[in-house]
């Protein structure tokens, strides 16, 4: 069975096929919101810290941190601002971290201070990419997101999209990565310009997970893109690309409606044991205005804390090198 382990300095986590689904909150990124990285810019990481807590309170599994303000040379700013807003997340919260950028050298930067065993998202079929990503990831021993487009651009062609993917997690090999350390976006595609996005995904994830046996995620709300009420729109693709074979996504934990799909889900297909979670989040809730119910407060643990619901105690870096 495909296992992809991420970690804080305490906390493990499993991404797999029989585990949970995997939230990546998606909050801590500056892309298209000015005020946010106007702040991060000035040194003002109130917001950062606002999102972070937030969103472990609603029941994150991860953290994506991204600090990819519009800059002159990225490759100068990036390294240092990515690491700054890494430490601060990582000693504020006890969930694993997903390190964003398309920045080699803050990919790089953010490794050498990450606690435990963080996801790199990501890297593309690029050669260039593949290059330059890929000994970071077998040097520090960490998984990596593959996302499925190339120096060709994104393809509307689903095969196409299997095709690089399958391309990257042979790279990978040859690196000496297994695939169960690659998680393949395939590419969502927003569903009111490309009428069969929703098909086309459903089936790219099954052939993944039956040829390529990797774990999988997305930029969920990509579905949506341009369509009205697009919560209502994530809501329902959610148990669907979760029964399609989807094990994680980048997503925001801090809608009611969505993570009740996340949870429904993941009862439905047993990897809620006896509705434990479910029934722990929304015992003492009724539905609020809108008819959707209110999660119960998730703790909020700083490193060192007892470990959340899905996760385990652990020994940080220095005990997983160890196994390795």
């Amino acid at each position: 069975m495909t296992r992809t382990i991420v970690a804080s300095a305490t906390r493990e986590i499993v991404i797999g096929f029989d585990q949970p689904f995997c939230v990546i909150g998606e909050r801590i990124n500056p892309t298209g919101r000015k005020k946010l990285a106007a702040e991060m810019v000035a040194g003002n990481f109130e917001t950062v810290i606002k999102d972070a807590l937030e969103q472990a309170a609603c029941g994150a599994t991860m953290l994506d941190v991204n600090a990819g303000v519009t800059a002159v040379d990225p490759n100068a700013t990036e390294p240092a601002l990515l690491v700054q807003t890494l430490e601060i997340v990582q000693n504020l919260v006890d969930l694993p971290l997903s390190i964003d950028s398309s920045v080699t050298a803050a990919i790089e930067a953010a490794l050498k201070v990450a606690k435990g065993r963080p996801l790199v998202n990501s890297v593309t079929g690029e050669e260039e990419k593949l290059e330059a990503i890929l000994p970071l990831i077998k040097k520090y021993n960490v998984p990596v997101v593959a996302i499925s487009n190339d120096e060709t651009g994104i393809s509307m062609d689903p095969d196409v999209r299997f095709a690089v993917a399958k391309k990257i997690v042979e790279r990978c090999a040859d690196h000496g990565i297994p695939a169960h350390d690659v998680v393949v976006d395939p590419l969502v595609m927003p569903i009111g310009a490309l009428g069969d996005a929703g098909r086309q995904v459903f089936a790219l994830l099954r052939r993944l997970r039956e040829e390529l046996k990797v774990n999988t995620t997305c930029g969920l709300s990509n579905i949506s893109f341009g369509l009205p009420h697009r919560h209502g729109i994530n809501a329902a693709f959610i148990p669907m690309v979760i029964g399609a074979g989807m094990t994680s996504a980048i997503m925001n934990p801090v809608r009611p409606q969505e993570m009740e799909a996340v949870r429904g889900a993941n009862v439905l297909n047993g990897t809620d044991e006896n509705c434990t979670n479910w029934i722990r989040t929304y015992k003492d809730y009724k539905p609020a205005e809108g008819g959707h119910a209110v999660a119960a407060p998730v703790a909020v643990t700083a490193p060192g804390d007892g470990a959340a619901a899905g996760g385990r105690r652990r020994g940080g870096r220095e005990a997983r090198m160890a196994r390795a």
